[in-house]
């Protein structure tokens, strides 16, 4: 019996990298090296920390990569292009016929490199779809729905999705927007959502907590992470803005991004007086962060269905609040508030809907939200998205097409 193949993880962003995309992609590396030979292909330099070292781990095998600020859209693209390019290379050089390649759609060209590489190789591929690309793009407003840019990516994308062997998506409202491509099909996608990093469970709210004591007020509504080009930071600003002189309601606001910027310009020129900002929240800090507040907001643009999944969604839940998402109803996120009662989804670009959420939310007195929250996130459980993971794979090193066995 011929052995199987190895895989080959390409990721622009692995550790140490402290990134949510660097450690969901080093969790499954990590899981499938348990079973067979993984070797990554990191665009992201330093020391590996020793949880990432050692006999049956990863071999991490570094690319040049200069990682551009997402407002140098110019560099970021040039940046982007070059470590595709070089990836491609370096796969070309690792690939043999049988083995899988998997990758992530940060940044967006990579995907198209990996396909390519592992068609021209023999090889089998998977892509993470952590975000549509042009979707995501067209939802940010930087390009328009019927652009050349955007139809010649669309284009892409059909070649891309042709030559893959499996996309796996992490969310339901994926599936809808990914079959509007000529190359895709119902039987390569894989559901496997992303998973809490901390262990579900109620965490009261303290008096105490470093991260709440400072502030007078009886009701925090928290924002945490990234806000990128998909998220809308001036609908926050302006609820809070809507609910200044409600003095027991104060905003705690925590991240990183172009959003988070345009929120500090905000508050600089209006100094309202209940909004808090704290620095970026080291993961050590995290759990006594994300239980500082009664109700966390998640406020994404327009037509995010499809196109994003928030991954800090489940560690929200994991601590057991409710949290209001500004999105879509049929998006993923909203699919699973609304299924399991556990706050609100208003409609994007209306303040005044989440004001009224956040009033709302102030008023309650409902403690059976958390135990839904955390019941919800249990779900949503490692263990069982890396045995999805390495299910997939084992049926790819087995199965010459994965999309004709189905």
């Amino acid at each position: 019996m011929q052995p199987l193949g190895k895989i080959v993880v390409a990721s622009q962003h692995y550790p140490p990298d402290a990134s949510t995309t660097a450690a969901i992609m080093a969790e499954i590396a990590c899981r499938l090296s348990a079973e067979h030979e993984v070797v990554v292909l990191s665009g992201w330099p330093g020391a590996l920390p020793a949880s990432q070292t050692g006999p049956g781990k990863p071999r991490v095998v570094a690319i040049k990569n200069r990682i551009s600020g997402k407002a140098a859209l110019v560099r970021r693209a040039v940046s982007e292009l070059l470590f595709a390019s070089r990836t491609f290379v370096a796969l070309v050089r690792q690939l043999r016929r049988g083995d899988v390649a998997l990758t992530v759609t940060a940044p967006f060209m990579l995907p198209y490199a990996v396909a390519a590489a592992a068609r021209l190789r023999g090889a089998r591929s998977v892509l993470i779809m952590h975000d549509l690309f042009p979707d995501v793009l067209v939802m940010a407003g930087l390009l328009k729905p019927g652009s050349l840019v955007t139809r010649t990516m669309r284009a892409a994308n059909s070649l891309m999705f042709r030559a893959l062997n499996a996309v796996v998506t992490i969310g339901r409202d994926a599936e809808r927007p990914l079959l509007s491509y000529s190359g895709m099909t119902r039987n390569k996608i894989r559901f496997i959502p992303n998973w809490a990093t901390l262990v579900p469970a109620p965490r009261p709210v303290t008096p105490d907590n470093p991260f709440r004591k400072a502030i007078a007020a009886r009701f925090i509504v928290g924002l945490s992470g990234n806000l990128g080009f998909t998220h809308d930071p001036e609908i926050v600003f302006e609820a809070a803005r809507l609910l200044k002189d409600e003095t027991d309601i104060h905003f705690l606001l925590s991240g990183w991004g172009i959003g988070f910027e345009r929120l500090q310009q905000l508050q600089a020129a209006a100094n309202l007086s209940n909004v808090s900002f704290v620095g970026r929240v080291e993961d050590s800090e995290l759990e006594a962060f994300l239980a500082s507040a009664d109700l966390w907001i998640i406020p994404y643009r327009k037509d995010v269905a499809g196109v994003s999944v928030p991954s800090r969604f489940y560690n929200l839940l994991a601590v057991g609040r409710s949290v209001v998402l500004v999105s879509e109803p049929e998006a993923e996120a909203a699919l699973t508030v609304v299924e399991n009662g556990l706050g609100w989804v208003v409609t994007p670009g209306r303040a005044d809907q989440l004001a009224a959420a956040i009033r709302a939310a102030s008023a309650n007195e409902d403690g059976s939200v958390a135990a839904r929250a955390v019941k919800t996130a249990a779900r949503f459980d490692r263990t069982t998205a890396m045995n999805a993971y390495a299910a997939l794979v084992d049926e790819l090193l087995r199965n010459p097409d994965l999309s004709e066995q189905r």
